[in-house]
């Protein structure tokens, strides 16, 4: 399965339940049944009384969560030309509900975000009621490269960034570090890799029938003060002046143009930016300028309900599946994009990806009885 669920009494016999995403060799990417089966786990721990808190975290050194499992979801887009697989459509429904229920968790949800959190990582952690980083901690959301678009929530969480950051950090994939997420409200603590034991058994000594939320905000506190001095220099708050500059702009063409022009710039953060935007889907920068636009106003059960219907378009047509091939499956790093001129993408083609491709009620119309 993949995963791996425990409970932890602590000295007050309140248990903590602990979830561990174990696909070490795919960096805990997310397949369909460790969806499921963690949503499943999730939903018994929420209802449990005697479970007080949840820490969900990933095995392993390099990653927490490198994203979902998108070749199995590409071989049934191939199976499929221009129609929605069966596949595409269970996927999508269960992560974004999962995320969903992240979201609105109704106890304390500790995500544990080391290494890689990107993609489907984010979109756990960004659910999470305290989000932990570390100083191996590197998150973004680098759809762009496989031609699909930022998603599980990242309508939301994007738009809400300061300025002009979460577009650019949309169309270009790049990387923040634990400062990072701390500065643009990505993540809620900073702590040291190898203190997360000292977490467990911190939670274990409270008491959760009082003041729980102050005493585990002390816990936090403490663990951090101790790290604080490793956190790594900010890259992208400092340069936020500069992005909102060079994206005072009134469409993603121009917005293409002017990161493009990055590409040799003397700041190696911005250039190799401008270099994955460039080489990313020109379709996929249409849909993040559409996104974020969209977003801005939406309620989070809104934003899952958009992204659902965009990205089962983005399954109909082929920049998805290419992508996938050139980066993950063949490796040859050159995909060839239907539309590599981010000029020439048809606006039809991008209106289309925000119309839905189901008959009758939207298969996550009850997230907004929440």
């Amino acid at each position: 399965m993949n995963l791996h669920f425990e409970e932890l009494t602590g000295t007050d016999g309140a248990r903590i339940g602990i979830a561990s995403l174990d696909a070490e060799k795919s960096l805990n990417a997310l397949s369909l049944p460790m969806i499921n089966a963690l949503r499943d786990q999730m939903d018994a721990w929420a209802k449990d009384p005697q479970i007080v808190c949840v820490l969900l975290r990933g095995n392993g050194a390099k990653a927490f969560c490198a994203g979902g499992e998108v070749r199995s979801l590409v071989e049934a887009c191939r199976a499929h030309p221009g129609e929605v697989p069966p596949l595409a459509a269970h996927f999508f429904a269960a992560e974004y509900r999962l995320d969903f229920n992240l979201h609105t968790y109704p106890k304390p949800l500790i995500c544990w975000g080391h290494g890689y959190v990107l993609g489907g990582g984010m979109g756990l952690l960004q659910g999470a009621s305290i989000r932990i980083v570390t100083p191996s901690s590197r998150l973004a959301m680098p759809e762009i490269s496989i031609g699909l678009y930022p998603d599980v929530g990242a309508s939301w969480f994007l738009s809400r960034l300061p300025g002009k950051l979460g577009l650019f950090l949309g169309l270009t994939g790049a990387h923040m570090n634990g400062r990072d997420a701390i500065d643009l409200g990505l993540a809620d603590r900073f702590l040291l890799d190898e203190q997360q034991e000292e977490l467990i058994e911190g939670l274990l000594q409270l008491n959760w029938q009082e003041q729980t939320p102050m005493q585990l905000n002390s816990l936090l506190k403490a663990l951090q003060q101790e790290a604080v001095a490793q956190m790594p220099a900010a890259q992208w708050l400092p340069r936020r002046q500069q992005i909102d500059e060079l994206l005072d702009i009134s469409d993603v063409r121009c917005a293409w143009k002017a990161i493009s022009a990055l590409r040799d710039h003397s700041d190696l953060l911005l250039s190799r930016a401008a270099k994955t935007m460039t080489e990313g889907s020109p379709l996929t920068a249409h849909l993040v300028w559409e996104q974020i636009a969209r977003a801005r106003h939406m309620s989070l059960a809104q934003v899952f309900q958009m992204e659902y219907t965009i990205s089962l378009n983005c399954c109909r047509h082929p920049e998805f599946s290419e992508g996938v091939r050139a980066r993950l499956i063949d490796k040859d790093q050159k995909p060839h994009w239907h539309w590599p001129d981010i000029n020439n993408v048809p606006d039809a083609v991008v209106e289309a990806h925000f119309h839905k491709v189901w008959e009758g009620r939207h298969p996550l119309a009850d997230l907004s009885e929440y």
